[in-house]
């Protein structure tokens, strides 16, 4: 807690989302961090120390060296203090939980992964944003969805699988997500002569954040997709085939409850036909229709797609 010389190191590693040891490393390398002692000679943080600690760390996260972001931090002039540091109490450590359940199990992932995840825990919309911006920007959205957001949205699902918490986070990541897919044109207009590609929800699925990151991504390669998003019942998919004569249709399960093979409309005797591409882990490995294909990842969603349009 804060006393009359500032937060112990345990608080703002918190805030933070990092090892008190990595702070005590920051400021012993770069002399950053605490500068104030306690009577018993324990280090305490300023609220002005913790903003610049802030500062570093999103410097880090965009890419700066440790040592250059730290110095960056300790000559910038008027930084605007956050909001006021609260001491929370370490929760129990468990599977995935890291340091003080601030962290989420992400073995292998990147630092920007690492860091979107912290600012996903903080619910720091606007770090967040930034980050995936950014990668966006520098990788293109299919890099972005493989190595950023994947890792992290498997994350806060495996905590929720054992906490049950983190369902906050995972809605702000989300919504910060579709922003930012937003800005990659995802209705560009495709070439004249392509059929349309349809791109929807199973009957009663709500998650669609994979279909907007399909229709970034299709965007990125002039197809243009049209989004019929979250739990489109069955019947009105077969009336927009009727309608459209599109070159494939590709429909997103997360969860087996909504990926039952057997109430899939059967869209061969449509003419011209659709290829029927199935995505995420709510379907089954075997057992699906004849002219069904599952499909493994975005990369493989989009190079389907577009051999359907005949652009493979």
């Amino acid at each position: 807690m804060a006393d009359e010389v500032g937060f112990s190191v345990g608080a703002v590693a918190r805030r933070l989302g990092v090892a008190p040891s990595t702070l005590r490393t920051w400021n012993r390398r770069y002399g950053i961090g605490a500068q104030e002692l306690s009577p018993g000679r324990h280090r305490r943080y300023t609220a002005e120390d913790i903003t610049r600690l802030e500062h570093m760390q999103r410097l880090i996260l965009r890419g700066a060296a440790p040592a250059d972001a730290a110095q960056a931090a300790l000559t910038s002039q008027a930084l605007p203090v956050r909001a006021p540091v609260v001491d929370v109490p370490a929760a129990r450590t468990g599977p995935g939980h890291g340091a003080g359940g601030q962290r989420l199990a992400l073995p292998g992932a990147s630092p920007a992964a690492r860091g979107l995840a912290r600012a996903a825990l903080a619910m720091d919309d606007a770090l967040m944003d930034e980050i995936i911006r950014a990668a966006l920007a520098r990788d293109g959205v299919i890099s972005t969805w493989q190595a950023l957001l994947v890792p992290v949205l498997s994350g806060i699902g495996t905590r929720y699988e054992q906490t049950g918490g983190c369902v906050e986070a995972e809605h702000l990541l989300s919504s910060v997500t579709l922003a930012a897919l937003a800005t990659r044109q995802p209705y560009a207009a495709g070439q004249a002569d392509d059929r349309p590609v349809l791109l929807a929800c199973a009957a009663g699925e709500q998650h669609s954040l994979p279909l907007y990151a399909l229709a970034a991504a299709l965007a990125e390669c002039a197809v243009s997709a049209r989004m019929l998003g979250a739990a489109l019942p069955y019947p009105s998919l077969v009336a927009a085939v009727r309608r459209t004569g599109p070159a494939a249709v590709f429909l997103w399960s997360q969860v087996p409850d909504t990926g039952d093979p057997a109430t899939l409309p059967d869209l061969r005797r449509r003419r011209p036909g659709a290829r029927l591409l199935l995505g995420g882990p709510g379907w089954p490995q075997d057992g699906l229709p004849e002219g069904c294909r599952l499909i493994g990842n975005l990369p493989d969603a989009v190079t389907e797609i577009m051999a359907a349009q005949g652009r493979g």
